[in-house]
């Protein structure tokens, strides 16, 4: 999603009788303005000052509140809107932004994209059990294969790993599902990201209100606890996928600000 902005320059720039930037506004500094746009934000403080902080206070809370490091907020924050299931390029921008500035290095980013792409492995999770439910009434049977060499599945089998919501694809087809593993294990034991945080990230992607996969959601929550995260750490979690919302504004605000200000140059208007 790209962020528009209005044809003039000083378009943007706070009015006279705007708001001042509240005290959340300005903890948040020149490193991140939150899930915000800052051009659909000050247009948002002209036309709406008490409703626009009202949201501020909520929206921004994840970036203020402290309770996660900044670049973990904004690590979550790249995930959320990369996302397979959001790809919101101005969000994801913004993010990448951010985290760079708060310490993230490439390695992680590049992690936490793989995140963001790997999270489509949910539609086998959902899809596989209802082919091979369905197939058995229709008389269908997969065709007999050669068998394929799976180390990776065979490993987390032996290591207590492995995520039973595999075992349907896997069952069809064994070699892609060894593939598949293969792609995603560097997530979890690659080291670049701590175990806790790829289960805060996993929560995010799965509760993300474009995805709320349950099952996904409930088994990383389970895990980060396990890992020693605070029910405080991963409400933050939730609130920053809430804060996606925002995403709405980012796009519709600008978009209406240029409608208007077309309609006022229309010769008709």
């Amino acid at each position: 999603m790209s962020t528009l902005t209005t044809n003039k320059p000083s378009e943007m720039t706070v009015p006279d009788n705007a708001e001042a930037p509240s005290a959340i506004e300005r903890s948040i500094g020149s490193i991140s303005t939150g899930p915000w746009d800052s051009a659909a934000l000050t247009r948002l403080r002209e036309w709406d000052p008490i409703g626009t902080g009202q949201c501020l206070k909520m929206s921004d809370d994840p970036w203020t509140g402290g309770i996660l490091p900044r670049k973990h907020v904004e690590l979550i924050s790249i995930a959320v809107n990369a996302a397979c299931t959001n790809l919101s390029a101005g969000g994801t921008r913004r993010h990448i932004r951010a985290a760079l500035e708060a310490g993230a290095t490439r390695e992680e980013i590049l992690m936490i994209l793989k995140i963001a792409s790997l999270l489509s492995i949910h539609t086998c999770s959902l899809g596989a059990p209802i082919l091979l439910e369905e197939a058995k009434p229709a008389g269908v049977k997969p065709r007999s294969k050669e068998a394929a060499a799976t180390p990776v599945c065979d490993g987390m089998k032996v290591a207590g790993q492995w995520n039973t919501a595999w075992d349907a694809f896997f069952e069809i087809d064994p070699e892609w599902t060894e593939a598949f593993i293969a792609a995603s294990r560097p997530v979890y034991a690659s080291g670049i990201l701590s175990p806790k945080l790829a289960e805060l990230l996993s929560i995010a992607v799965d509760a993300s209100i474009t995805h709320m996969y349950a099952p996904g959601t409930r088994r990383h929550i389970r895990l980060a606890l396990s890992l020693g995260a605070t029910i405080e750490e991963i409400m933050e979690v939730l609130k920053i996928c809430v804060a996606q919302g925002i995403e709405a504004s980012n796009l519709g605000v600008p978009i209406l600000a240029e409608e208007l200000e077309r309609l006022e140059q229309s010769p008709t208007s």
